[in-house]
C-alpha cells in the first residue's frame, strides 16, 4: 500500500470496526461521518454527542474515537480532502448497490472502498 494510502487505510478500519455502534440509528449515517471530517480538525464535540447516545459501548469506542481524532488532524490537507471524496464516494455506491469483482472476489463497493 502506497504510503500516502497508508493513514486514510487506518482511518477506514476504524470506521469499520466502530463505526456501527457510534452510528447506529443515524438517519443518514454518511452525513454524520461527514460532519466529523469536515473542517480541518476532528469534531470531537459532534463526535462525543454521538457517542453518549450510545452509552453501552462508549467505554469501547471511546479510547478508538479519540485516536481517530487525533489521527485525523495529523493528515495533510490533500489526505483529508480524500479521505471526505471516499466518504462521498462511498454514499453514492452504496445508494445504488453496486457489486463489482476485486480480482477473483466479489465484494460490494463498499468493501472495496473501505479496502482502497
Amino acid at each position: 500500500m502506497s504510503p500516502t494510502l497508508a493513514p486514510i487505510h487506518q482511518l477506514a478500519q476504524g470506521v469499520r470496526a466502530h463505526g456501527p455502534a457510534l452510528l447506529a440509528g443515524m438517519d443518514d449515517p454518511h452525513d454524520e461521518l461527514m460532519s466529523l471530517v469536515w473542517g480541518p480538525r476532528f469534531d470531537r464535540e459532534h463526535a462525543l454527542g454521538l457517542l453518549a447516545r450510545q452509552p453501552q459501548t462508549a467505554a469501547h469506542t471511546l479510547p478508538a474515537l479519540l485516536a481517530a481524532a487525533d489521527h485525523f488532524d495529523a493528515l495533510h490537507a490533500p489526505a483529508q480532502g480524500r479521505l471526505r471524496r471516499l466518504i462521498v464516494r462511498h454514499r453514492a455506491l452504496g445508494a445504488v448497490g453496486v457489486r463489482v469483482a476485486v480480482g477473483d472476489l466479489h465484494c460490494t463497493a463498499t468493501e472495496v472502498i473501505i479496502n482502497a
